[in-house]
């Protein structure tokens, strides 16, 4: 009887021992992971602020020169730099310099569709970076501004100046405008630029960012992107000793 006490107290003693190491690895996992969300928190952080700024600018600036000029036609430029650089209106029914006039839906899907890739990169990879992060924002601000537009929640609606002006028929007048709202104006010589807006120059920056990470990433960005998501990645691998203690539990 007295053996078997002992042979139970030890089987309960070593139970103990085993309980309280596999707490402590998890405890130690648990706080690695915490560690490595809370430093990938400030670059999904930047991410968004910098989307809402852009979204935010291209609406307010767009409002505030249409109302200003009107609708296309109604004035003439606003130069701020004779010749060279003013703000005219304009209404650009297909992408970027115009391509595919008309081809609202095909955008507005081809957008949607942009927007959930950028979701899946951020959570996935990009906020490990803040140059992506960056990147990321400035596209997502242009793209989100430009699709406001092109689903008219602008609110605005074609008129018959626009049908006397340019290319809107009889049949559209009173019809909401699915249409990208269009400003700034910059000369190069006698050849007009075409006209862009907030968005525009948002979506460009951030593809030249992601030009540049893919151009150099074997030597520059992602080194870049490596140092500054060195203690992030330490975390998601446990250290050795907790390794061998992992091994050693399930054996």
């Amino acid at each position: 009887m007295g053996d078997n006490s002992l042979f139970y107290a030890g089987r309960l003693a070593a139970s103990i021992v085993v309980v309280a190491k596999r707490a402590q690895l998890t405890t130690s996992l648990e706080i690695r992971v915490m560690t490595s969300t809370a430093k990938r928190s400030p670059r999904i952080l930047l991410f968004l602020i910098l989307s809402a700024i852009c979204f935010s600018a291209d609406l307010a600036t767009k409002s505030w020169v249409f109302g200003k000029l009107g609708l296309p036609g109604e004035r003439g430029v606003w130069w701020q730099i004779p010749k060279v650089f003013g703000f005219q209106t304009s209404l650009n029914r297909g992408a970027l310099f115009g391509i595919g006039q008309g081809q609202i839906p095909l955008f507005v899907a081809l957008s949607a569709v942009a927007l959930l890739g950028i979701v899946w990169w951020i959570i996935s990879d990009a906020s490990r970076s803040r140059y992506l992060a960056t990147a990321l924002g400035l596209i997502t601000g242009g793209i989100l501004g430009n699709l406001w537009d092109r689903v008219g929640l602008h609110g605005m609606k074609w008129t018959q100046f626009d049908a006397d002006a340019w290319s809107c028929t009889p049949d559209m007048i009173g019809q909401p405008v699915y249409a990208v709202r269009d400003w700034i104006l910059v000369m190069i010589g006698d050849y007009a630029w075409p006209n862009f807006n907030i968005a525009d120059a948002c979506l460009v920056s951030g593809a030249i960012l992601i030009g540049g990470y893919a151009l150099f990433a074997p030597t520059g960005a992602s080194k870049l992107a490596a140092a500054e998501s060195a203690e992030a990645g330490e975390a998601d691998e446990p250290e050795a000793g907790e390794a061998d203690e992992t091994e050693g539990l399930q054996v």
